[in-house]
This record gives C-alpha cells, structure tokens and sequence, in this order.
C-alpha cells in the first residue's frame, strides 16, 4: 500500500490502515533511529507484539513469541520515558494491559476477533448511508428512522 502525502493529512485511522503502517513503519523509521538501536528494538517488540497477537490460534510456541516480543518492550520502553509529562508509563492503560494478554489467551483464547474491522464497515453501511438519506439538518433522528425501516 502507498500512503503518499495522505500519511500526514490522516485525521482518524481504521483498523486496516494501522494493519498497512505496521508492515511499514521499521523499515520507514530505521533511517531516523540510526543513533538508537535500543529505540529501534522496542518499535520491533511492539510491532511483533501486535502481530503475534492477532495470530488466530496459539501454540506454546507462538506464546513464548509473544512473551518474548512483551520482555523487548518492558526492556526498552523507559527510553521513552523523558518525552512523558509525568516521566511514568505507570498510568498508560493499554501498555498494562499488555502484561495480561498472555494469561488472557490461555484462559480464553486466540484475540484475533478483537479489532475494529467488523465495526469499522458497520459505520461506512449504516452510519454514513443514514446520513446521506438524511436533509442534514437535526440528521441524528432522522438517521435513527432510516436505520429502523
């Protein structure tokens, strides 16, 4: 995928578009990191992080991937700690969370369903056909008429 000048105009991303940067963004911000190999290893611990765990099944295996991608992060994420207000990544919800996705698999399985695709094209049908069928004025009650027929 080419991203052109639209990489910097993007004002709301959807769950393919992440999916399309994360295949890129290394090799796109290993020439800005060159001074900073352990910068470097964390966006490569994060980017095997998301994609180990959107895997759809997992063995032992694939989790130890997946715990050692997290033992990168856990490593290299203080770097990033003088660019924080608060100089504490303690209260950043989603970087905790990523502590439990392991036990989280074991207990309930793959977390392959758990991204915004389905959603996302539920929005572009209904949301944005609603709206076009509406006369843009007060549109939100008229959406809901549309949507109910």
């Amino acid at each position: 995928r080419q991203f052109g000048d639209k990489l910097t105009r993007v004002k709301q991303w959807t769950g393919s578009e992440y999916k399309d940067m994360l295949k890129v963004w290394l090799a796109a911000l290993a020439p800005l990191l060159k001074g900073h190999p352990n910068h470097l290893k964390f966006l490569k611990s994060v980017t095997d992080f998301i994609m180990i765990a959107g895997y759809h099944t997992h063995t032992e295996t694939t989790l130890r991937y997946l715990e050692d991608a997290l033992h990168g992060i856990s490593r290299n994420i203080n770097l990033f700690l003088p660019y924080r207000h608060n100089q504490s990544i303690s209260k950043i919800p989603i970087i905790h969370s990523l502590f439990h996705y392991i036990e989280c698999i074991k207990e309930m399985g793959s977390a392959d369903n758990s991204d915004t695709e389905v959603s996302e094209a539920a929005h572009k049908n209904l949301i944005k056909d609603g709206y076009r069928a509406s006369n843009k004025v007060d549109y939100i009650p008229q959406m809901l008429r549309w949507e109910t027929r």
